[in-house]
């Protein structure tokens, strides 16, 4: 079934492109304007409204997800750019119906206030976590400072990050 992203009232409908994308583990086929950025394409035509929609420039992280085993800026990406890529995002990284480990980590570190920015900082640390180049602390913070919580649960969020990355938890 191909589902369809219709522009705004007024707009030209002739400029469509129908791509595949395995979201979650589950291939779709959607017909889209080159224009939408693939956080638009999450939230607004596949319903996962878990990708929060921040700043819609790329400064706060509240976007990311995982494509293709690396983490994004969804709001920056075009989602024609990501025909054929396999995306995760918050929905789909739960595991044998159960949470995600980072996702235990941050509600036994307190990671959270209110947490708008949750989504995006899970699947940025799932993707600094599998990236390998965080070894300690500091460098955990630097390659997480791309995702802001502005409620100050960073201490929580790096403690979370810190467990799971150093074997607390395993993934």
């Amino acid at each position: 079934m191909v589902q369809h992203a219709y522009p705004m009232h007024g707009e030209d409908r002739g400029n469509r492109s129908t791509i595949s994308i395995t979201i979650n583990g589950e291939l779709k086929r959607i017909e889209i304007e080159p224009w939408v950025s693939l956080l638009d394409c999450l939230r607004d035509h596949l319903d996962l409204t878990g990708t929060k929609k921040g700043c819609d420039h790329g400064q706060c992280g509240a976007c990311t997800v995982i494509v293709d085993g690396k983490r994004i800026l969804s709001c920056l990406t075009l989602a024609v750019m990501k025909n054929g890529s396999a995306v995760t995002t918050i929905e789909g990284i739960a595991q044998d119906n159960g949470l995600h480990p980072l996702q235990q980590a941050f509600i036994d570190h307190d990671a959270f206030q209110c947490g708008y920015c949750t989504p995006g900082q899970i699947c940025s640390a799932i993707g600094l976590i599998s990236e390998g180049k965080a070894t300690n602390r500091e460098e955990v913070k630097e390659l997480m400072s791309g995702n802001l919580c502005r409620c100050g649960a960073n201490v929580g969020i790096i403690d979370a990050i810190i467990e799971v990355k150093d074997g607390g938890r395993n993934e």
